[in-house]
């Protein structure tokens, strides 16, 4: 059965789509730790990270270098955080947060956007790419 990303991908899901490669989607965490959080993943539906392929995973990381470099330009953090847990939902994804306080990597404080906010957030990244 496909994964809720693996639905996401093929459109079944909308999403604010960041950025899409042939092997790689990034698009915005609807529940975020901060505005800007985004999550990268392989369309390649794997559960875990250290399961994909050697080629897969080096590509996954220099995908998330690019996206985590548009979203330091677009969004104003100290940095941006990276953290890959993976319980939540079964397909690999890389979590990139723009870091302002130790408290935005916690996953304890979650942001409220609207529609037209998380939209403006993923134009202006994508702007970057």
């Amino acid at each position: 059965m496909a994964t809720l990303f693996t639905k996401i991908i093929n459109g079944e899901i909308p999403s604010y789509k960041v950025a899409e490669t042939q092997d790689f989607y990034a698009f915005l965490d609807i529940n975020p730790n901060s505005k800007g959080h985004t999550l990268c993943i392989p369309k390649k539906e794997v559960d875990k990270i250290f399961d994909l392929d050697e080629e897969t995973y080096t590509g996954l990381m220099q995908f998330s270098r690019r996206v985590a470099i548009a979203i330091e330009k677009a969004i104003p953090c100290q940095r941006v955080g990276m953290s890959v847990i993976g319980l939540e939902v079964p397909h690999v994804h890389v979590h990139l947060i723009p870091l302002h306080t130790m408290e935005n990597a916690r996953f304890t404080h979650k942001e409220k956007l609207t529609s037209e906010e998380f939209e403006t957030i993923a134009n202006k990244i994508a702007s970057f790419l």
